[in-house]
């Protein structure tokens, strides 16, 4: 009775280990079957997210340790726009230069990091993207980064001088002497640069709100005799109370709007266009 009891404990377990041996065999066919019509497995994803954080995590640190390098330069070439228009500065805390070297840095990888965020981004997403949506992506993300330091370089060039000036001039009938603290001019500074930047992402967005339905250009069309008076009074509200400065400040945001009409317009046709393509492949196979 012992005997049988065993040889029956036994089969069992030596089934156990065939069903084991088998699933570990289909598991692995299937992954194969998987790999060769090139698609990937819930790990092999989750191996090349982990691969691509590395990356830019790498990167970033990289990018911060060069910005540290040249954090004093930066600030230098900051404080000196203040400088050349009358401004002092000074610092209220020990640790404040230091602070401010910090948070250069890290602004500065963020930039540099960002292109190849952008870039791991769309690596990451592409497999699993349509050719047209391959393009629009890529379009969306190059562009979002030129109209981004775009926006900044308008700032640096033109608004904040006229800022700087205008603000200064505003109180030099009172007797005050402007000594400002490093640490308010750099955020002040910074502030302005990243409003400028989203600001002239205006473009970018657009396109992505009309390609997912959630504007029209008819609207945009439509709206364009109460957006210049918008923006002009947004630039007579940052610059200082003469016509040159407020139409150098209200240009570019006007061509930036028409600029967004256009491309709203282009990517509108291609998207019927694809559409219609759809359409048509649809009836075809019905028949």
């Amino acid at each position: 009775m012992r005997k049988r009891t065993d040889r029956v404990g036994t089969e069992k377990n030596v089934k156990r280990t065939t069903d084991k041996a088998e699933d570990k065999v289909r598991m692995k066919t299937s992954a194969k079957k998987a790999e060769g019509d090139g698609e990937m497995s819930l790990s092999g994803h989750l191996t090349e997210l982990r691969n691509r954080i590395i990356v830019i995590i790498v990167v970033l640190v990289i990018a911060m340790i060069v910005g540290l390098h040249f954090a004093q330069d930066i600030i230098t070439v900051l404080l000196n726009i203040g400088r050349d228009r009358g401004y002092q500065f000074v610092y209220i805390a020990p640790q404040e230069m230091l602070i401010q070297y910090f948070s250069l840095s890290i602004i500065f990888a963020c930039l540099i990091g960002l292109p190849l965020i952008f870039y791991e981004a769309y690596a990451f997403m592409s497999p699993g993207l349509k050719h047209t949506e391959k393009i629009f992506t890529l379009l969306t993300l190059i562009f979002g980064i030129v109209f981004g330091f775009l926006g900044i370089l308008f700032a640096y060039k033109i608004l904040i001088p006229f800022m700087l000036y205008f603000l200064l001039d505003m109180s030099s009938g009172v007797g005050v002497t402007a000594s400002i603290s490093v640490g308010n001019y750099i955020s002040f500074l910074m502030t302005i640069f990243i409003i400028f930047a989203v600001i002239f992402e205006f473009p970018v967005v657009s396109v992505l709100l009309t390609q997912l339905g959630i504007i029209k250009v008819q609207w945009m069309r439509k709206a364009r005799k109460i957006m210049i008076v918008v923006i002009f009074f947004m630039a007579a509200v940052v610059t200082p109370p003469d016509i040159v400065s407020q139409i150098m400040v209200a240009l570019p945001m006007l061509l930036l709007y028409e600029l967004s009409i256009i491309l709203c317009t282009v990517f509108g046709v291609f998207r019927r266009k694809e559409k219609m393509k759809i359409a048509e492949d649809e009836a075809s196979a019905e028949t």
